[in-house]
């Protein structure tokens, strides 16, 4: 098995699924009396608060270096925002960081989706780096909340999602938010941070829902796995 390094505590509740989900889907395939060898590095998400896109940059290179060092032959972002960083980490260290819009671009085009409505940060959805990733590998269109939206969004997932409040409130705004993207041409949801899935459960709407956490773990087992 390949031995995967993750990188967590942006924020830590949805570290902990990722960490539990890796475990148990490793497991059903390995056997339950077994587990994988997993190397977690939990930063904390002060640094992400910040904003300040070079010290982040360097400092998921150096974690990343340091994952590496001491086994890591792949490296996980738990997380969609920290995805800012690839373009910059990628190219500086030798082994492969498993992208979550893989995970989610290879799942809409299996479920012939053409359209994604995005909700995540601010930065998620203004610098682009998602976005682009997407449509730059992929043949579908992306569908952004409106402008006036975008700062709600963040606030709703920096101040509550983040620090393990997950509210009736924020639920029913996001369910909102999803209507008006659905209104706009997207055709599914893209759970554009780590804590969505944790508010909202497919089951509890009608909204086509793209679990970016979910994927990513499966990405993730089939890397430890298979390679």
């Amino acid at each position: 098995m390949k031995k995967l390094g993750l990188i967590g505590g942006t924020s830590y509740h949805s570290t902990i699924d990722y960490y539990r989900m890796i475990n148990e889907k490793v497991s059903d395939v390995i056997g339950h009396d077994q587990n994988p060898e997993l190397l977690l590095y939990s930063l904390n998400i002060a640094l992400m608060r910040s904003g300040d896109r070079e010290k982040i940059q360097n400092e998921y290179l150096r974690i990343s270096k340091e994952l590496i060092s001491i086994g890591a032959e792949g490296i996980l972002i738990c997380a969609n925002t920290p995805h800012m960083v690839y373009d910059f980490v990628q190219p500086k260290i030798d082994v492969p960081i498993l992208h979550i819009g893989k995970a989610i671009g290879d799942y809409a085009i299996k479920n012939n989706f053409k359209n994604l409505g995005l909700l995540g940060t601010k930065q998620t959805v203004k610098i682009g780096f998602l976005e682009n990733y997407i449509k730059d590998n992929y043949p579908l269109e992306i569908t952004l909340p409106d402008e006036e939206n975008i700062e709600k969004v963040h606030h709703y997932i920096s101040k509550e999602l983040t620090q393990g409040v997950f509210s009736a409130e924020a639920k029913t705004y996001f369910l909102e938010q999803m209507k008006a993207l659905k209104e706009k041409g997207a055709d599914a949801m893209i759970m554009g941070c780590t804590e969505l899935p944790i508010l909202i459960k497919q089951e509890e709407t009608d909204f086509h829902l793209i679990d970016t956490t979910g994927l990513h773990v499966e990405m993730a087992v089939d890397f430890i796995v298979n390679g």
